[in-house]
């Protein structure tokens, strides 16, 4: 009979804690969830914005880590960006807005493919981490993005501009209700 899966479940994995270097010399904490079987996709996931109280360990990020190596072997990367605390720890620096962020998200990109030896790479935003995925995560060797609750709030023209020129696949989950960007203005973006 296959294990019932709750809230507050959490299957076989390897789990470590990573250090992420950024240029500017922060340290930012993180962690890699690996598969205990073959790895089939890698995911890098950039949280909600910390001033609202977004994290590495934000439900939606904590439950795929906790999951989705083992269900699916996917291996799941999440680091708490510049100035951010969770459960896991808090990165050097301060929020900057998504200024600074951009370091950060580079970071971690080089990360997954120069430490972690990724070989397929999707970058997933949640909120303010779809807008540092759409400004900074232009890099060739993501292969795709991966948007949850886009706000579109700093993601300018010449960054939408890039991804329609670029032809990487963008998926993008609109929540119905959603506060900052409803289904038909993400349309016509």
């Amino acid at each position: 009979m296959p294990e019932l899966i709750r809230p507050s479940t959490v299957l076989p994995a390897s789990r470590r804690q990573i250090t992420i270097k950024t240029s500017d010399g922060l340290n930012l904490i993180g962690e890699i969830t690996t598969p205990l079987g073959q790895i089939t996709a890698s995911l890098l996931m950039l949280h909600p914005n910390p001033s609202g109280g977004g994290m590495m360990d934000s439900h939606i990020y904590k439950k795929a880590a906790n999951r989705l190596p083992a269900m699916a072997g996917i291996e799941i990367i999440r680091f708490n960006t510049r100035g951010t605390k969770s459960e896991a720890g808090q990165s050097q620096g301060e929020y900057d807005h998504g200024k600074s962020e951009k370091l950060d998200v580079l970071a971690g990109i080089d990360f997954c493919f120069n430490q972690a030896q990724v070989k397929d790479l999707y970058v997933v935003g949640w909120s303010f981490g779809t807008e540092l995925a759409l400004q900074y995560a232009k890099d060739k060797r993501v292969k795709e993005l991966i948007l949850l609750s886009p706000p579109m709030l700093s993601t300018t023209d010449e960054d939408l501009d890039f991804w329609a020129k670029d032809g990487r696949q963008i998926t993008a989950l609109i929540p119905e209700h959603d506060d900052y960007l409803k289904p038909d203005q993400a349309r016509a973006k």
